[in-house]
């Protein structure tokens, strides 16, 4: 195995079991570093013992790239392997009808892997589509996409769909709520989208009322097909207590206006608790099961969501994720008809 993929897989397998974030930037560095100095010396200091005397090699990326060299089957990475895998529980038929993932970021706003390879491992988990919803532009900490950026981001998606049919790479926005219920992205670029999932992202306190108007406000846009992690919690760390708001009413407005309720599959978020997503199935609200996958190896969290689907009785042929492309793209298209 070549020293770089395999510092490429292991990057995937710490993204996908929620790694902490510098441990994932040591072996990101590494990849600088092996592809700066060259596959000739790093070849000759892997048989010397002498990689981690160069500047952003570590013991366990060294670890990493001798077994590469040496083919070793239970070395480093087929141990990270093993320990990050997600186990296919009770949501395993759902996952097998998942067909797609409603909600991914690339390296065009905050996420870790460019928009190519977030494609290509859809393709090898056996998607036949993804929507990519690169934040909007007021998430500056995110490096939110302004209305110049998303056009030149459109034109790299409508490229690589040409070269990676009949796989379809959707194009969107998780586009930011403001307090007054309005969408961070203008009219016209909005019906650009194939999808657009609203998002709180600030102002996380409101009080329960305005929260609520707010909240209602964005679902009747006619642009807004899905509701993104609607109670906003964390679970782990210091954690973030859930957002204020009226559930029937938020749910009965998604309802009313065909928005979808995601399931949020991160595992610091697993939102919305079941509870609520029980309340929205009462108002036989659509579902997409969704990743927010910041990297490649977080596009694998879809079992989280099929579990939680599976627990709460969501109706298979509610889940918008099972659909086709165009199957999405004509209830998308409805909603601004």
């Amino acid at each position: 195995m070549e020293p770089v993929f395999a510092l490429q897989q292991a990057v995937h397998y710490l993204d996908r079991e929620l790694a902490p974030s510098q441990k994932i930037r040591a072996f990101q560095k590494a990849i600088d570093v092996v592809v700066e100095v060259g596959p000739t010396e790093i070849a000759a200091r892997a048989a010397a013992g002498t990689l981690t005397d160069l500047d952003g090699i570590g013991k366990s990326t060294a670890e990493v790239i001798v077994d590469a060299f040496d083919d070793k089957p239970d070395g480093y990475l087929a141990r990270l392997d093993e320990r990050s895998r997600i186990p296919i529980g009770e949501g395993a038929p759902i996952l097998a009808a998942l067909r797609g993932d409603c909600h991914a970021h690339t390296t065009w706003s905050d996420g870790g892997a460019p928009l190519r390879n977030m494609a290509e491992t859809a393709i090898g988990l056996g998607h036949e589509w993804m929507v990519i919803t690169d934040h909007s532009a007021r998430l500056t900490i995110a490096h939110g996409l302004n209305e110049q950026r998303l056009v030149w981001q459109l034109d790299e998606i409508e490229k690589l769909n040409e070269e990676l049919a009949p796989f379809r790479i959707l194009t969107g926005m998780e586009v930011d709520i403001f307090e007054d219920g309005s969408l961070d992205l203008a009219d016209g670029m909005l019906a650009r989208l194939d999808l657009v999932v609203a998002s709180v992202h600030s102002k996380l306190k409101l009080p329960h009322d305005e929260m609520t108007k707010r909240m209602v406000m964005a679902i009747a846009s006619p642009h807004t097909d899905v509701l993104g992690h609607c109670t906003n919690r964390k679970l782990v760390g210091r954690g973030r207590p859930p957002s204020e708001f009226d559930p029937e009413i938020v749910f009965a407005a998604c309802a009313q206006f065909d928005t979808a309720v995601e399931i949020n599959c991160r595992p610091e978020r697993q939102d919305p608790p079941e509870e609520l997503l029980e309340l929205a199935l009462e108002w036989e609200c659509k579902v997409a099961i969704n990743t927010d996958a910041h990297a490649t190896g977080q596009l694998e969290w879809q079992p989280f969501g099929a579990d939680k689907a599976v627990r709460c009785g969501v109706p298979v042929d509610d889940i918008v994720n099972t659909w086709s492309a165009d199957e999405v793209l004509a209830w998308t298209a409805s909603h601004a008809a």
